[in-house]
C-alpha cells in the first residue's frame, strides 16, 4: 500500500511541475513555446543513473567510477535545464515571468525524479521493476 501512495504522490507532483512548465509557455502574455525544450532534459536526466545502476556492482561500499560519472553527467543535465530558460530570457526570446515559471517547473520535476529514485531505487521492500 505504501508503494501505491508513493506512486500517486510522485504522479501528482509530476503533474504540478508540468503544469508550471506549460503555464510558462501557454499563458497569453508569454505565448512562446521555446521553453518546452527542457522536456528533453527531463527525459535525459535519469538515463545515466539507470545505466550505472545496471553496470555497477553494489557489493562494495566504496565509490564506483561508473556511478560517479553518472552523477556528474546527471548534474550537467540538470544544470543545463536550469540554464536554458535563463539564456532564453536573457536573449529576450522568452519573458522573465515565463523563465520563472519554467524554473519552478524544473525544480518540481527534478525533485519528483529524485523522489522516484529514493522511493523505488532502494530495492528493500519493493522496486520500480514490479510496476
Amino acid at each position: 500500500m505504501a508503494g501505491i501512495k508513493a506512486l500517486v504522490g510522485l504522479s501528482f507532483s509530476g503533474a504540478i511541475g508540468l503544469t508550471f512548465l506549460l503555464l510558462g509557455c501557454a499563458l497569453e502574455q508569454y505565448g512562446v513555446y521555446w521553453p518546452l525544450f527542457v522536456l528533453m532534459f527531463y527525459i535525459l536526466s535519469p538515463i545515466p543513473t539507470f545505466i550505472s545502476r545496471r553496470l555497477s556492482d553494489d557489493t562494495d561500499s566504496s565509490s564506483n567510477a561508473c556511478r560517479e560519472l553518472a552523477y556528474f553527467l546527471t548534474t550537467g543535465i540538470v544544470v543545463s535545464s536550469f540554464g536554458l530558460p535563463i539564456v532564453l530570457a536573457r536573449n529576450t526570446t522568452i519573458q522573465w515571468g515565463a523563465c520563472g515559471l519554467v524554473m519552478t517547473g524544473n525544480a518540481v520535476i527534478f525533485l519528483t525524479i529524485f523522489g522516484f529514485f529514493v522511493v523505488f531505487g532502494g530495492g528493500d521492500d519493493f522496486s520500480w521493476e514490479q510496476w
